[in-house]
């Protein structure tokens, strides 16, 4: 199964600018997370073979990009943030799809809901399969590269939207909500889309956060 998360967030924003909606919901994030793994419109999980364009998903308008922009809405906010709790119980290097999916396995209600009436499925099944289908992970570097990794991290004053997560323990899509909104500034590397977070800044608008989970 791809673990490809960056792609399933673009198809769940392209969802619903082809929605003309300007808020991104969960059932937006679900679909995109089922064709970032799909196969020609049917995404393969566990028993179950999921038709997207059954659950009115255009799979192949997908890139047929709008104009407007849309934002997150907390509800999304939310399940990115579990799922990146999800894959550090499991000590993945990174959020993967399979994360992503697992998080929406306690939903009842939108299009998790329909997904469990239509294929007859747990909570526990669903996260059974998705456990069946995740491919081993690499190994890790050794601890001691992690904590020279992270001195270094924090030694820098200029940040990657990664780095930032990583530092306030939340999923890098949380954070790109956070700057898009204006609650966090950033600054944007000259003639590059990358963009950089300071780290006075990072700290002085999180700062009480930070205090609280120390």
């Amino acid at each position: 199964m791809p673990s490809n998360i960056e792609a399933a967030c673009r198809f769940a924003i392209e969802h619903a600018k082809k929605q003309e909606r300007e808020m991104i919901t969960t059932d937006d994030l679900l679909l995109g997370c089922l064709r970032s793994i799909s196969q020609f419109g049917i995404a393969e999980i566990g028993p179950w073979s999921i038709d997207l364009e059954a659950l009115g998903f255009d799979w192949l308008a997908i890139g047929e990009e709008k104009r407007h922009k849309v934002t997150y809405s907390q509800q999304v906010v939310d399940v990115l943030d579990h799922a990146t709790r999800i894959a550090r119980s499991s000590e993945s290097s990174g959020v993967r799809v399979q994360d992503l999916l697992v998080a929406f396995a306690a939903h009842d209600n939108g299009l998790m809901g329909l997904l469990k009436k239509q294929y007859c499925f747990t909570n526990a099944q669903w996260r059974a399969s998705l456990a069946a289908s995740t491919t081993p992970l690499k190994e890790r570097p050794p601890a001691v590269s992690e904590t020279e990794e992270a001195a270094r991290t924090q030694q820098r004053e200029y940040l990657t939207p990664e780095e930032a997560a990583e530092v306030l323990a939340i999923h890098v899509q949380t954070l790109r909500v956070h700057v898009r909104s204006g609650k966090l500034p950033a600054l944007r590397l000259a003639g590059e889309r990358a963009i950089r977070i300071r780290r006075s800044d990072l700290e002085k608008i999180f700062e009480p956060a930070m205090q609280a989970a120390d």
